[in-house]
């Protein structure tokens, strides 16, 4: 309140001081241009142009507050096409991040028909429309797309690949993805999404083929890598052994398979393991037994020597003195105590057969170890323990049987 009195007396104090001046002196304005004259005093002149300065700002303010009025309310304004723009990309992509499908299918669509960068929010559409089964609208997505940014060829293939693979259709993203290939040759994306969809496939083959594109490019961690190798080296002796060659399952199919190996692979345990149970399941014990004690004797390995006492030799005496000479560095290993176990069965020596069975189970309860003994002393007339650890094997061998209820029984 007390600057209120200060500026009013200010305002006061000014217009008296600006009276006396206009009283003393009127002052005098002349503006003569060809037949144009204006004559006036100088303190009516500076009213004149402040007035007019007072009009040219009231009708700039008054367009400004048109325009502005006319941008909030009309719905066709640049300003509320921007906002709309703005709205439909937060909602689709919230629509998006949580599976409402149908709704940020629209939005998104809506926001990349209206932006000039419209890539991933076409591809969020096609996304959506994909995962609603629509899958016509989605090439169509990603066709409109590829329209407005044809520099994206490759983002959008790899993206249409990755649908068509969540849809089922394995054989056209393979088609989608060596298109990109071949036009792409190191790009990493397209080697990892052709390894996955050969993986996925089971064209362990193919997955072969494409290794040293895979190790060039360094598409994969080097642990990574040299497990998906020996996978797929393995899971190729597999597929070769079940291969027909002249009306039969082939032992020449898998027996070239691992001589595609290198030296150095055929000294992997994890391959030599498959190549040996597949010359097992194939008949050809023999030859998986010399396999198994030439590669234990090379280094020795936990699962290789259990796969030992399933195969026979030629000698069953000489397989069994062998086995026992491994035990003597690897006294505590419940594999080879299994092995032993069995290779002992298999020469009817039934005390030492029982002794390594107990062993094997003392250091591990096995569901194999279990099985093995309880079948031992069903034969030597011990039913009691036989069905006892023959209910042991059975629960570790899916430790969820011992956990679902029984059903209750019911009197007639």
């Amino acid at each position: 309140m007390k600057r209120l009195y200060v500026i009013l007396f200010l305002v006061i104090a000014a217009a008296g001081v600006l009276g006396l001046a206009i009283a003393e002196h009127s002052g005098y304005v002349l503006i003569a241009y060809k037949s144009f004259r204006y004559e006036s005093s100088l303190w009516a002149t500076l009213a004149l142009v402040a007035v007019l300065w007072l009009v040219f700002w009231g009708i700039k303010a008054l367009v400004e507050l048109v325009t502005t009025s006319g941008g909030v309310v009309n719905p066709w304004s640049r300003r509320n096409r921007s906002r709309r723009v703005q709205v439909a990309i937060e909602h689709g992509q919230l629509d998006l991040a949580e599976g409402r499908w149908a709704s940020a299918q629209r939005h998104l669509h809506r926001a990349a028909e209206a932006e000039r960068q419209p890539l991933l929010y076409y591809l969020g559409a096609a996304r959506a429309a994909n995962e609603q089964g629509h899958y016509e609208e989605c090439d169509n997505l990603l066709e409109r797309a590829l329209e407005r940014q044809p520099q994206a060829e490759l983002a959008i293939a790899l993206s249409h690949a990755q649908l068509q693979t969540d849809r089922g259709d394995t054989d056209g993203a393979l088609a989608t993805l060596e298109a990109m290939h071949e036009r792409h040759p190191h790009n990493v994306q397209t080697l990892r999404q052709l390894q996955r969809l050969h993986q996925q496939r089971g064209d362990w083959s193919a997955v072969i083929r494409l290794l040293p594109e895979l190790r060039k490019d360094k598409v994969l961690p080097v642990a990574e890598l040299a497990e998906l190798e020996r996978r797929a080296w393995g899971e190729n002796l597999s597929l070769a052994a079940h291969r027909e060659e002249d009306g039969t399952v082939g032992l020449q199919s898998l027996t070239h398979a691992w001589q595609q190996l290198s030296n150095g692979q055929r000294q992997e345990p994890q391959l030599v393991l498959a190549y040996a149970e597949q010359l097992r399941q194939l008949g050809a014990q023999v030859e998986a037994e010399e396999i198994l004690r030439t590669a234990l004797k090379r280094k020795y390995d936990s699962h290789l020597a259990r796969l030992y006492g399933l195969v026979r030799g030629s000698d069953p005496a000489r397989q069994l003195q062998t086995a026992e000479g491994w035990l003597k560095d690897h006294p505590a290993d419940p594999s080879l105590l299994l092995t032993l176990g069995r290779l002992c069965l298999q020469s009817s020596l039934w005390g030492k057969a029982r002794d390594y069975l107990e062993s094997s189970l003392r250091l591990q309860r096995n569901p194999e170890a279990c099985a093995e003994l309880a079948r031992l002393l069903a034969q030597l007339g011990d039913t009691e323990r036989s069905n006892q650890l023959f209910q042991e094997g059975l629960g570790l061998l899916d430790e969820r049987l011992l956990a679902a209820p029984l059903p209750v029984a019911t009197r007639a």
